[in-house]
């Protein structure tokens, strides 16, 4: 036998090289990481809402995906000529509102504000706060840039959705190629990437819906300002597990203490704490099931890793990707329930 027939005939060997391959290039295709990674977002979660559609209402599926982008469309349409301004105003006076609490001098009569003020004047933080003003300028100016990126994945999801079954069927063409081997691997990690990547990414996105409705739902109770722009800070920080929340809680503090006092900042502090034990005991065990249930230590240590090597996209990937593996390495089977019952059936 040939080293090359060994090598084909080595299914475990043989996956390692494909799955080094296609990790080799995706770094080379790191400049388009983000149109990847949106385009499969999309694309996962209109294919589950046009299934979800489908089970309770038997409509064809191009009809669904049409009205579907329709909808999304009308509603980027309304948020940028009707709510981006409101918000963008909003976001000044919340800016505002804090600097001029910062900036008044009843302050000085409070011990941990002059210890902070002293702390800041002898520290570096200054030349640290005009570098991250200078990041922030530079994600402004790139706006246009993630604009065009949101649109292109837009687009690409609703060509593979409404033409999904003839994509599968023509996908499919490959597995009987005369390189069957190599598509057979890809599917291989395709299959099991979608099964934890897109049922993580779903499941995270049903949280940070409900954890935002839940926030906003208590602000407004509240009656805290800037509700728009609070909703959706708190739903970006959302999408990342478990440190989100902590997260939230310092720009939600100052607003509150600079609008009700330290009684604010209680009520906001009880609130992210019942909403982090939310997360944590309820959602967490209904949406993620036994998916990613993984120690803080090691959700905060794949966050630090992620974010350091794919950027700020690190914080919502790098659970996924650390679950894809553990599932790749039979450390832990992050598989669908169907597909338990099945294996276990069998």
């Amino acid at each position: 036998m040939s080293l090359w027939k060994k090598f084909l005939a080595n299914v475990e060997l043989r996956r390692i090289v494909v799955l080094l391959a296609i990790i080799a290039v995706l770094y080379l295709a790191r400049s388009m990481m983000s149109i990847i990674l949106l385009t499969f977002i999309f694309t996962f979660l209109v294919l589950q809402l046009v299934k979800f559609i489908r089970h309770w209402i038997k409509i064809p599926a191009p009809l669904i995906v049409v009205i579907i982008y329709a909808l999304a469309i009308f509603l980027l349409y309304s948020a940028i000529t009707k709510y981006l301004p409101v918000v963008a105003e909003q976001t000044v006076k919340m800016v505002d509102s804090v600097y001029k609490f910062y900036q008044n001098p009843d302050y000085d009569t409070n011990q941990v504000f002059k210890w902070i003020n002293s702390y800041i004047k002898t520290s570096d933080l200054m030349h640290q706060f005009k570098g991250g003003i200078a990041v922030a300028f530079t994600y402004l100016t790139s706006i246009g840039t993630m604009g065009v990126t949101f649109f292109l994945s837009l687009m690409l999801s609703f060509f593979f959705t409404i033409e999904s079954q003839r994509m599968f069927k023509f996908s499919r063409l490959f597995l009987s190629s005369d390189y069957a081997w190599l598509f057979q691997d890809i599917y291989f990690f395709a299959k099991k990437f979608v099964n934890t990547f897109g049922v993580v990414i779903e499941a995270q996105v049903f949280i940070a819906l409900t954890n935002t409705i839940l926030t906003t739902i208590f602000l407004s109770i509240m009656h805290m300002p800037q509700l728009p722009t609070l909703a959706i800070m708190v739903f970006l920080l959302s999408m990342i597990p478990v440190a989100g929340v902590i997260i939230s809680c310092i720009p939600l503090a100052l607003i509150g203490y600079s609008v009700g006092g330290i009684q604010d900042v209680v009520y906001i502090l009880i609130l992210i704490l019942i909403i982090h034990v939310l997360e944590a005991y309820v959602l967490n065990p209904q949406f993620m099931s036994s998916r990613t249930k993984l120690p803080i230590f090691y959700t905060f240590v794949v966050l630090l890793i992620g974010e350091h090597v794919f950027g700020t996209w690190g914080l919502i990937v790098g659970i996924p990707i650390f679950t894809f593996f553990l599932d790749i390495l039979g450390v832990k089977s992050i598989g669908n329930k169907k597909e338990k019952l099945k294996s276990a059936k069998n």
